[in-house]
């Protein structure tokens, strides 16, 4: 059995694609579109405005991490609250990379810092709201 996380960008997942590929490496691996799908849907599943182009479903890999996104509702207001997604940096200069990236228009919730659990470690929430834990483990 697996878990793997389903992010609802509420529009903008295919802008969020993009930059999990440039600041993290990230390898699309299944993209479909509202307009690809076999099954009529009444008006649009992602609301009256939403553009066929929009993202029905998406698979993506982050490392040896599937995880999974749609435009959902198309509200252009993402909403992640109650997790963070963690990333196990090779060192500190790599963590600095990582986080450096993802604070890219985001916001810095705790800076890289040194712990008793780790040499480096930070939070930030990126650009689109959702929530990352850098940790280099001890």
């Amino acid at each position: 059995m697996q878990v793997q996380p389903y992010l609802f960008f509420d529009g903008r997942c295919e802008e969020a694609l993009e930059f999990y590929r440039k600041a993290l490496g990230a390898e699309v691996t299944m993209l479909m579109r509202f307009k690809d799908n076999p099954e009529p849907q009444p008006e649009s599943a992602c609301g009256p405005q939403a553009s066929p182009e929009k993202v029905m479903h998406a698979s993506f890999n982050i490392g040896e991490t599937t995880l999974m996104a749609s435009d959902g509702h198309c509200t252009g207001k993402p909403v992640f609250q109650g997790f963070s997604l963690s990333l196990s940096a090779a060192d500190p200069a790599h963590a600095e990379r990582l986080f450096a990236a993802l604070a890219d228009g985001g916001q810095v919730q705790m800076p890289l810092t040194k712990t008793f659990y780790s040499p480096c470690f930070g939070m930030v929430a990126d650009r689109f709201g959702v929530g990352w834990m850098i940790i280099v483990e001890q």
